[in-house]
């Protein structure tokens, strides 16, 4: 075998992990950065008024999650934050509200460390 053949082979040889990388996105900076994903559980079907309730949301993010915060969504469409928590496991309790009639739907909005944010499905809670 040539010098300049096994030259050319070893530098291809160097060039596989870094093709390899690209190939799978990741490049050797990292890959490009996604937005977190969060889904939410209630710890009740129903619930009286006063009483309660509380929220667990699970969250992850490829880069990490700041923050999980917890909505419910009034009857006029406004959504009201509940609070804030920002280490796993990632829950609340709330107190389903005095007046509250048929049914309560609430969500968890989670916010990775580079600010981007991705809101659950909305869970239900019906007020007996």
């Amino acid at each position: 075998m040539s010098p300049n053949f096994l030259h050319r082979l070893h530098s291809a040889l160097l060039a596989l992990p870094v093709l390899a990388l690209v190939a799978c996105g990741g490049g050797l900076l990292g890959g490009a950065d996604e937005p977190p994903s969060v889904s939410l559980a209630i710890g009740a079907s129903s619930a009286a008024p006063e009483a309660v309730v509380r929220l667990a949301a699970a969250a992850i993010d490829d880069k990490g999650v700041d923050q999980v915060a917890f909505y419910r969504v009034e009857t006029n469409g406004e959504n009201t934050r509940l609070g804030v928590d920002t280490t796993e496991p990632y829950e609340i309790d709330t107190v389903v509200p005095r007046t509250a009639t048929g049914t309560l739907r609430y969500f968890a909005r989670a916010t990775d460390t580079t600010n981007q944010s991705t809101d659950s499905a909305t869970v239900s809670l019906t007020v007996r």
